[in-house]
């Protein structure tokens, strides 16, 4: 199966094959859930955002792909890399960077920018990468 052709859950979590951390777990189906997966598909696919991180955004181990979540907190730290996003996809993929550790949110801003389903997902990946941690 293509990553074209797979839901943004299924794309999630053929990305989680080899992982066992809540945090990774919990943001990358974060991102598989928004818009049907459009963040995972754009870091596989978008060179602008690879250029801006300096590095590809997702990980290829032989067959096993995973989100570079070092190289998407460096996205982060750069000027400009959200000039083609939304306040809510800006906000989104802050959030599961902040699951993994790659950047800090400003909840208010992160309330604010998201509809109450969007802020549903954010809150389902807390709770999943919380829970994760306490076992």
């Amino acid at each position: 199966m293509t990553a074209e052709s797979m839901t943004g859950p299924e794309l999630a979590e053929s990305l989680l094959r080899e992982t066992d951390d809540a945090g990774v777990r919990a943001a990358t189906r974060l991102l598989g859930a928004y818009d049907d997966g459009s963040w995972l598909r754009r870091l596989m696919e978008d060179r602008t955002l690879e250029t801006a991180a300096d590095r590809p955004m997702i990980k290829r181990s032989g067959a096993h792909r995973s989100v570079d979540w070092e190289a998407l907190g460096r996205l982060m730290l750069t000027l400009g890399w959200s000039r083609r996003a939304s306040r809510s996809e800006v906000a989104v993929l802050e959030v599961a960077a902040s699951l993994v550790g790659g950047c800090a949110v400003r909840l208010r801003q992160v309330v604010e920018a998201l509809d109450e389903a969007e802020l549903r997902l954010v809150l389902r990946a807390v709770e999943e990468a919380a829970d994760g941690r306490r076992t």
